[in-house]
């Protein structure tokens, strides 16, 4: 009856082991596959390109804070063609919403090439940065020239809203041009942070594997 008993222990050891191990196989398989979904090859021209197109989307909501900068050089061509292009943008009912949520779900599309989807995620964050000076602003007037009567010198809020504008524009012209290079534009303080943290890579779905792989080898060994 023992030499029995042991003789099923040992029977159903192995029958565990070998369904750990086509699990483990079944896994691994799978996470092969997920790594081979996402798109982390080098961008062909035409992807150099598409992945500057999203920046268009906060250019166009800071245009409120060059306002200043835009009319004293209304007489550029440049200007022009900026001024028609935020017509469009505006004639667009809710355009920025539309667009903040087309950016956020085509980014998270993994056949997309990654530098086209950080480059979405990055003009997410870009926009959502103009959100807050914004916000102050509105607080300040509603609080302190609203209640307590005082206004900040027309100077001043010139100079403020022309740092925010030029800060934009310098981010999405480096932006641009490290793209058109085919280098991730990942050196823009904070906001690239977060960008790189929101970033599947298939390296990250191959070091899940290893680890899933090294527990499950462990499991089998106890």
């Amino acid at each position: 009856n023992r030499l029995e008993a042991l003789a099923r222990e040992e029977k159903k050891a192995a029958q565990d082991a070998a369904k750990a191990a086509q699990k483990e196989a079944e896994l691994a398989k799978f996470l092969e596959a997920q790594a081979d979904l996402i798109n982390d090859k080098p961008p062909t021209g035409t992807e150099k390109i598409l992945s500057i197109l999203p920046y268009l989307f906060p250019l166009m909501d800071s245009l409120s804070f060059g306002r200043f900068l835009i009319l004293e050089n209304a007489d550029n061509p440049l200007v022009g063609i900026v001024a028609v292009l935020y017509a469009l943008y505006k004639s667009i009912p809710f355009g920025g919403f539309i667009a903040f949520f087309a950016l956020n779900f085509l980014s998270s599309n993994p056949s997309i090439n990654r530098l086209i989807r950080y480059n979405m995620q990055q003009a997410i964050f870009l926009d959502i940065f103009l959100f807050f000076p914004g916000l102050i602003s509105a607080l300040y007037a509603l609080t302190v020239e609203g209640l307590g009567g005082f206004k900040i010198p027309e100077a001043l809020t010139e100079v403020g809203n022309d740092a925010i504008f030029s800060a934009l524009v310098f981010a999405v012209v480096y932006s641009s041009i490290s793209s058109l290079l085919g280098i991730a534009p990942d050196k823009i303080p904070l906001i690239s942070g977060l960008v790189n943290d929101r970033m599947p890579t298939a390296d990250m779905f191959a070091q899940d594997m290893e680890e899933f792989i090294r527990q499950q080898k462990d499991e089998n060994k106890d």
